[in-house]
């Protein structure tokens, strides 16, 4: 089972590839609670070069309540990670994790529910970005 799912776009800036996930994330009734910028990070502490890399922590309040009152201890798996990358100049991938892959090793029914929930949000996200 793969762990993520993706789309690549092309003739597009990173930054404009970070609103328009957001804004599609938003659609979904996701809001960004934290944005890890990868590329500032690693040449910061390491002084290494990458592409633009964000990890863009998405949360849906609504199911990250479901989660928790079916599991207490789900906090460590939120909130739901899609990284915003440059392949290269005007092409950035954008991927999400499949929250059902992660959520296999806790054996709970009612989350693996809310988990594909979540998932099929996330794979609206990323179908929706990819249909530009």
């Amino acid at each position: 089972m793969d762990y993520y799912f993706s789309t690549e776009l092309k003739n597009i800036t990173f930054e404009e590839a970070i609103s328009k996930t957001k804004e599609a994330l938003k659609e979904e009734g996701f809001g960004v609670l934290t944005e890890i910028d990868m590329k500032t990070t690693l040449k910061q502490k390491l002084d290494v070069d990458i592409l633009n890399y964000k990890i863009l922590g998405a949360c849906n309040p609504s199911m990250a309540y479901h989660a928790l009152q079916a599991e207490n201890k789900i906090g460590t798996m939120l909130p739901c990670n899609v990284i915003v990358q440059e392949i290269k100049e005007g092409n950035i991938e954008i991927a999400a994790v499949d929250p059902t892959a992660s959520m296999q090793a806790i054996k709970n029914d009612a989350l693996i529910s809310i988990a594909k929930k979540v998932r099929a949000k996330l794979e609206q996200v990323i179908q929706s970005l990819g249909i530009s």
